[in-house]
């Protein structure tokens, strides 16, 4: 089954994307899960590295695809380190590519991304790096070859046109910036 819709942006620019779609029986559809039903875009991705491994979904409906490590790195306290995955990618034109941070190595290891999100833009084609700090004041975080170090996360984008203004429409929240919004 094929979903077809149009868009249309600034300046007027339009186009038409197309996705494909595996039906499910209607007997399990609503029973067991509703990701069939989101659209799809295939990801193109490149083994720049025997050992590479290619980004994959813990569990079905995982919005992100975990990174794997595929070189060792030793980040000692407040570090921060650049860890090749191995692989490149093909963002689809009209998306963007975001590399997130993993939950668990922040809980458990004080891991952070130094540049998160990372944005990854639909030309680039080089391979995918991850930047990790070390936020832990004591232990040296040790990575291995396939562990999973980070998220990729696919999203559509709009791209802004910036336009010059004389002035901006007022707001509710007008020019309250850092913890305006309270505790």
């Amino acid at each position: 089954m094929r979903l077809r819709g149009t868009w249309s942006g600034p300046s007027g620019r339009t186009g038409s994307w197309c996705t494909r779609r595996s039906p499910a029986p209607s007997s399990i559809a609503s029973v067991t899960s509703p990701w069939h039903r989101l659209p799809s875009v295939q990801l193109p991705i490149l083994k720049l590295k025997d050992e590479a491994q290619v980004p994959s979904r813990a569990h079905e409906g995982d919005a992100g695809l975990d990174l794997y490590a595929c070189e060792a790195a030793h980040i000692g306290p407040g570090e921060r380190w650049s860890v090749g995955t191995g692989v490149g990618v093909e963002i689809p034109e009209g998306h963007a590519g975001l590399v997130l941070p993993r939950s668990g190595l922040a809980r458990e290891h004080g891991i952070a991304l130094v540049n998160a999100p990372g944005l990854i833009d639909s030309g680039y084609r080089g391979e995918l790096r991850v930047l990790l700090l070390n936020t832990d004041p004591a232990e040296t975080f040790r990575v291995e070859p396939g562990d999973r170090i980070a998220q990729l996360l696919l999203t559509p984008i709009a791209l802004a046109e910036p336009v010059e203004a004389a002035a901006l429409t007022e707001s509710a929240r007008g020019e309250g910036g850092f913890g305006s919004s309270g505790r």
